[in-house]
């Protein structure tokens, strides 16, 4: 199917000449006569002067625009568009008065008009403005939009060496438990426990029942340096608070999410528990189920009798004995704590918190009338509800890196929560709690006196970097990360092969029983080089450690932070190598420049160093290939 543009050429009688012709014959007659009266047009224009060239030019485009001008959208009269379309309208009338009159004095205008653009001869709409502005710039970085409490946190400093407040500054804590930390060595409190315990020991000045005007306090988020005393923050102000009590019930508990870190915090509550009527109970799953349950309660004639006052437990285990340990209630818990609480929030799939709260305000059968201070499910906060108090429910989250994401965050369910911090924040107008720090202004903060290093080295040598680093710095005790089970026990049978230092291996291969034995055996310095999993990276408190080595380089930055942590801990000094291949160094480094963490010292170990322990090294290489052998032969038997 063809189809065919026709150019009518306007004249006096065009309009009836067409009508004529049309009625006369059919169109395909009238389209042919038309083409050839034009293609003889165009010859005889082509043997006439420029001037007739172009002056019917001008007559035919005048024409066109004329009869064949298309509709358009009505828009505002101010707008650009509408202004070209009234000069083109403007130009057209003016091309068809000038025809029509026949007058020598319009014609020249407008041929000149129409013969300046072949575009506009053609009937094209006239070029519109260039825009411009497309060269290429930074994209802006979109500002995070952070609630008040954590846009403004209240500032703590982190130099626990300098920044210390002695212990009669703050008379809030108990005689009694002053004098237990005074028998211990603290006479000052470090930057966070002065800052977190006095807002604790404030919420329960009229007592635990009861928070201070009958309204519910704040819950508290604490991010500091690893070893900065945060467990301590914790422990005096739930001692304090819950140590002239009358009833035993469950009234804190702790979650941590490893068992050694669970029997650590046991250890202190224990300490300080000593001297008062409270009682401390460990769910950590070393112990049968059974054993446990007589720990947290006791069977009687007219029911059950709680045996702790707080208890300190792992998620998975708490859940446990929520669900089967008859007798065992969390309605009268006052303290929720969460200890490595970024850790904790990763792990919400196991969805213990809502297991918690749901047994915390879990009540069978109609509500007793006489319990006055009986919890309820929280609501707005009203008159109404003022006239009924109740014993709250406070949660504590502690982490060396606390996450800023709101969305994590919101899943704990945290009531009007008060932020404390040693990283950079901005002063506030109406908040004098608000400080700035000018040397620190990173995601996460790491103890003042640590040292980062790394170590460029390839594949084959890095065995060989951790046996050099810890035999020359001649260190009592040195723990060394990988990043799983297999190398760790790899290393671990190479450096014993090797010979010359005191080696132990602490990862998942061991019960809990004898990780609790290799740990003692560390602290006690019996054991000079710890090859570990990240099982100890977390809030792992073992004293004397000068020397981390990460022999894999961890992915994540959290991972970095919690390591090196375990030296530089409670204002000693540390050192922390980092061990990377070539293709490594690149993208670690900027991952930690990103985050705002102090710059690594670039540490090489000359060749001449390494060269005359390769003898010694080959031959622990080939008694480790006989080792494996024979470790995959008892397997397969």
């Amino acid at each position: 199917m063809a189809l065919f543009h026709v150019a009518r050429y306007p004249g006096p009688g065009a309009a009836e000449a067409w009508a004529a012709e049309a009625g006369a014959g059919g169109r395909a007659r009238v389209l042919l006569e038309r083409l050839q009266c034009r293609a003889r047009e165009r010859q005889q224009q082509q043997r006439e002067p420029a001037p007739v060239q172009a002056d019917a030019r001008c007559a035919e485009a005048a024409g066109r625009r004329r009869r064949r001008r298309p509709r358009r959208r009505r828009r505002a009269s101010g707008s650009p568009d509408v202004r070209l379309t009234k000069r083109r309208r403007e130009l057209g009338e003016g091309a068809d008065e000038s025809e029509d009159a026949g007058t020598s004095e319009a014609a020249p205008e407008q041929r000149s008009a129409h013969a300046e653009s072949p575009e506009q001869e053609a009937g094209c709409p006239a070029p519109g403005p260039v825009l411009g502005g497309f060269a290429r710039r930074k994209t802006p970085k979109v500002q995070p939009f952070l609630p008040a409490w954590l846009a403004k946190p209240s500032f703590v400093r982190k130099n626990v060496t300098e920044d210390l407040v002695p212990i009669e500054n703050i008379p809030e804590v108990h005689p009694d438990l002053q004098k237990q930390l005074r028998a211990h060595g603290i006479s000052a409190y470090f930057p966070v426990q002065a800052a977190v315990i006095p807002a604790l020991l404030e919420s329960v000045a009229s007592g635990f029942l009861v928070s201070r005007g009958g309204y519910q306090p704040s819950d508290l988020c604490v991010s500091a340096p690893t070893g900065s005393g945060k467990t301590l923050a914790f422990v005096i102000p739930v001692v304090q608070a819950l140590m002239h009590r009358v009833v035993c019930q469950v009234r804190a508990l702790v979650v941590l999410p490893t068992k050694e870190l669970a029997q650590q915090v046991s250890k202190v509550f224990n300490v300080y528990t000593d001297a008062t009527p409270l009682r401390v109970a460990l769910v950590t799953g070393q112990k049968s189920l059974a054993k446990e349950q007589e720990s947290l309660v006791q069977k009687t004639t007219d029911g059950y009798r709680c045996l702790a006052d707080i208890v300190v437990a792992t998620p998975g285990r708490l859940v446990d004995h929520i669900d089967q340990t008859p007798g065992f209630s969390l309605q009268q818990l006052r303290f929720l704590v969460v200890d490595e609480a970024d850790r904790m929030i990763d792990s919400m799939h196991q969805s213990w918190l809502p297991r918690v709260v749901a047994a915390a305000f879990h009540s069978e059968g109609p509500a007793d009338p006489c319990a006055l201070l009986q919890r309820r499910q929280p609501q707005a906060v009203t008159a109404a509800s003022t006239c009924h108090p109740q014993m709250p429910l406070q949660k504590l989250l502690f982490s060396a890196t606390l996450t800023q994401n709101p969305e994590k965050l919101q899943r704990l369910g945290l009531y009007q929560p008060r932020l404390f911090s040693t990283g950079l924040t901005h002063r506030g107008s109406q908040d004098r709690d608000v400080e700035t720090e000018g040397d620190s202004g990173g995601k996460y903060t790491f103890p003042v006196g640590l040292t980062h290093h790394y170590v460029p080295c390839s594949l084959s040598s890095k065995p060989l970097a951790v046996l050099h680093l810890v035999l020359r710095t001649s260190v009592s005790r040195a723990l060394c990360f990988t990043n799983s089970r297999e190398h760790s026990h790899r290393l671990f049978l190479l450096a014993q092969a090797f010979g010359g230092v005191n080696v132990a291996e602490f990862s998942s291969r061991y019960g809990p029983g004898q990780r609790r034995k290799i740990l003692k055996h560390f602290e006690q310095g019996k054991i000079q080089l710890l090859i570990s999993t990240d099982a100890t990276a977390r809030g792992i408190d073992v004293q004397g450690v000068e020397l981390v080595i990460n022999y894999d380089a961890p992915q994540y930055l959290r991972t970095y932070v919690h390591r090196v942590g375990r030296t530089a801990r409670a204002g000693r000094t540390g050192q922390a190598f980092t061990l990377l291949l070539k293709v490594q160094e690149r993208r670690f480094l900027r991952m930690l420049a990103e985050a705002g963490a102090p710059e690594l010292s670039r540490h090489e170990i000359p060749s001449e160093l390494l060269q005359p322990m390769v003898p010694q090294y080959e031959e622990a290489l080939s008694q480790l290939e006989k080792t494996i052998k024979e470790e995959q032969k008892q397997k397969v038997a």
